[in-house]
């Protein structure tokens, strides 16, 4: 395989015959592509029953030393999503690339980055965060060869991302304004595949 047929910091797009209910018109931001296989964030799926604020008390994030910590307005609807099937207790950050911590941040290129350690939390609640993220539980992903045999097979669509998509439009707005990128509209696809 060569570097070319990688697709970190690419949109994968659900097709609707994906087949797995789980990603039935989700849009995953690939942070790791690798021959050894990829791992990806969907970003279009706001969990229902946690909040950004709720989330931190469950961390213990929100007790500092003079008692509780302040969550900055822009940060009290920020919303939760559900990254994938994958470790669903596990949260990650998905950032613009202006906050890096060496032992826990993974640039996915220049422009973004993935933190899945608390100090990101506790950076964003301080005011000393990254200008943008996205912060997800749970991932998805693929084991080697297993997302080129789903793209094969007309399971997913890709393109480059978009950072407003990414972190500017509302969640129920990226799955059609991804396509869009691609020139599709959603109402025109068929869920049988085909192949020329």
């Amino acid at each position: 395989m060569s570097a070319h047929e990688f697709y970190d910091g690419q949109f994968l797009i659900a097709m609707p015959g994906i087949g797995d209910p789980r990603f039935e018109n989700t849009v995953i931001y690939m942070c790791a592509h690798t021959q050894e296989g990829a791992m990806g964030l969907v970003i279009n799926k706001p969990a229902p029953d946690i909040s950004f604020t709720g989330l931190l008390e469950q961390l213990d994030i929100l007790k500092g030393g003079e008692g509780q910590i302040q969550v900055p307005m822009t940060l009290r609807t920020k919303p939760v999503h559900i990254g994938g099937p994958v470790e669903p207790g596990r949260g990650f950050v998905l950032h613009s690339s202006d906050y890096y911590v060496p032992e826990g941040t993974l640039p996915v290129n220049e422009r973004i980055s993935l933190t899945a350690t608390l100090d990101v939390l506790r950076a964003m609640v301080s005011g000393k965060g990254p200008r943008h993220s996205l912060l997800a539980l749970g991932y998805a992903g693929w084991g080697p060869g297993q997302l080129e045999n789903e793209i094969q097979m007309n399971g997913w669509l890709t393109c480059e991302a978009d950072e407003d998509i990414l972190f500017r439009l509302p969640p129920e707005d990226r799955y059609e304004a991804a396509l869009a990128r691609l020139g599709i509209n959603p109402g025109l696809l068929s869920p049988d595949a085909g192949h020329a």
